[in-house]
């Protein structure tokens, strides 16, 4: 009895294997010469409909106006989700960074102060380099008031006085002269 079940089991690991990473297939960017063009990407057939978490895109896309609230909450969402890493200043020299982690890029740079907002959003949403997706921890909404404060994080460390309103670079002036 003893021997059948130990011959049961070798067969039955026998079967086991890696079937799913054995296979043939193709990965996004080989050539593939079942398509007239070659590519393994293919564009949706025109007229496809999306399925599934239609309405999650749709509030997705809805970004709210800017107001003080938005940049409150995005103040409050930055410091508990984004600052571990990217530091309170978003010049990416977060407390995870002082601990051996890699550093995130600082939102300061060129390229990411000029990046779009929805940049931000789908970094959010989808994750981006080292940093997970946030999509299940991060409300659409939420992702909104973080981009808007990383937003005001970029102009305050890039400002110039002419970006400052007339009457309050009076005040300005005012104030620094003794």
């Amino acid at each position: 009895m003893k021997r059948a079940l130990a011959l049961l089991m070798c067969c039955a690991a026998a079967g086991c294997g890696q079937n799913m990473e054995t296979q043939p297939k193709y990965f996004e960017y080989e050539p593939a010469p079942l398509f007239r063009d070659g590519r393994v990407l293919q564009a949706p057939v025109a007229g496809t409909v999306a399925r599934g978490d239609l309405a999650r895109a749709a509030q997705a896309a809805q970004k709210p106006p800017l107001s003080a609230e938005l940049l409150d909450r995005g103040h409050e969402e930055f410091d508990v989700f984004c600052s571990p890493c990217h530091g309170r200043l978003g010049d990416g020299n977060g407390i995870v960074v002082q601990r051996g982690m890699p550093r995130p890029h600082s939102f300061h740079e060129d390229r990411l102060r000029q990046a779009p907002d929805q940049h931000f959003f789908d970094a959010m949403t989808a994750g981006y380099g080292a940093m997970y997706s946030h999509a299940a921890r991060v409300q659409p909404q939420d992702r909104w008031a973080i981009i808007a404060y990383v937003r005001a994080l970029q102009l305050s460390q890039h400002a110039t006085l002419d970006d400052v309103p007339a009457a309050e670079q009076e005040r300005l002036r005012a104030a620094a002269t003794p």
